[in-house]
Parts: structure tokens; C-alpha cells; sequence
């Protein structure tokens, strides 16, 4: 499949291949080998609809990030958000942020695992890329065919269901007391 997208881009990309690769194919081999062991993750048709998405999108001869990227845009489920529209709807969610709609458990997962105080007071430049990675952990691990849900913590009882003994009490009552004086 390799040799098939270097082919695509080759046609596609003409003047611009050449000038990267030029007639030798020793710099062309060693980035087919780059690539194959960095998108060895995704399937055969990942890679090839990826490198038509690329074709499609874009005049200049990608990259193996932008390949990356492709592939992981195109792989993912319908509804998915991309990152960015992910990161945003993390940053703009109200507290608690547990209770709010989310477009996929993932956009929550990862915005908790980036921090909540990290998204609400970074700028956009670093908040985004300290959750791209996250985000695309979980993605990778959809992708892989886990399932994630939110898991809502349990409700706190109204009272407690052993009242404090009348010497218990007063101790802990002392006790802030003490914190005050």
C-alpha cells in the first residue's frame, strides 16, 4: 500500500516529488520504510482513502504528519468531533462539567485527563496541544474498538446514615474551635 500512496503522490505531485526524492531511490526507500512503520496502525483502506483525502485537499506533497493526520481523520467514527471542535466544546462546557451533554464520552474523557484547570486558563495555542495527544489516545483506542462511557459519580445520602455519638460531636466541635483561636 506504501508503494501505492508514493505512487498517487507521484503522479499527483509531480515537480514536488521530484525535487524531494529526485531520481535516487535510496531517499525515496528510506521514507516508504518511515512510513510503513509509522502507519503500520491503520488499515490498507485507511491509508488509501487518507492519501486520496490529501490529493483532494491540498497542492503540496504531504508529509508523514499530515499523512498521520489524514489517516486518523479519515478512520474515525461518524459523529466524532475533530480535535479542535472537541477542545472547544471542552473549554466551553459549564460546571459540572460531569452533567453537561457531551457530543462523545472521549471529548469528556480527555478534557478531564488534560485538566479542566489547564483548559479553562491556558490560551488556545497550549491548551490545544496539551489535549491533541490525549484526545487521540482515546481516539486511537475507539478506533481499536474500545468503548467508553461517563461514569457519573454515586449521589451523597441527604444525611448520614450513623449519627456522631454526643462525645464524638463534641470533640470534633473542640477541635475547630481550636482551629479558630
Amino acid at each position: 500500500m506504501i508503494n501505492q500512496v508514493f505512487a498517487l503522490f507521484q503522479v499527483n505531485y509531480h515537480n514536488q516529488y521530484f525535487s524531494a526524492f529526485g531520481d535516487n531511490t535510496r531517499p525515496e526507500n528510506l521514507a516508504k520504510k518511515l512510513w510503513l512503520g509509522s502507519l503500520d496502525k491503520f488499515s490498507v483502506a485507511t491509508i488509501y482513502k487518507a492519501a486520496e483525502k490529501i490529493i483532494l485537499d491540498s497542492e503540496y506533497l504531504p508529509t508523514l504528519h499530515k499523512m498521520s493526520e489524514a489517516c486518523r481523520t479519515v478512520s474515525m467514527p461518524e459523529g466524532l468531533p475533530s480535535v479542535r471542535q472537541a477542545y472547544l466544546e471542552a473549554c466551553t462546557k459549564a460546571h459540572p462539567k460531569i452533567h453537561q451533554h457531551w457530543s462523545h464520552p472521549i471529548v469528556y474523557l480527555a478534557a478531564r485527563d488534560c485538566g479542566w484547570y489547564v483548559l479553562a486558563n491556558s490560551p488556545e495555542s497550549q491548551g490545544l496541544t496539551a489535549f491533541r495527544p490525549i484526545y487521540y489516545k482515546y481516539c486511537d483506542a475507539l478506533i481499536a474498538g474500545s468503548a467508553f462511557s461517563i461514569e457519573r459519580p454515586a449521589k451523597l445520602p441527604e444525611t448520614s446514615a450513623v449519627p456522631a455519638s454526643k462525645e464524638e460531636a463534641k470533640k470534633h466541635l473542640n477541635h475547630m474551635k481550636d482551629l479558630f483561636r
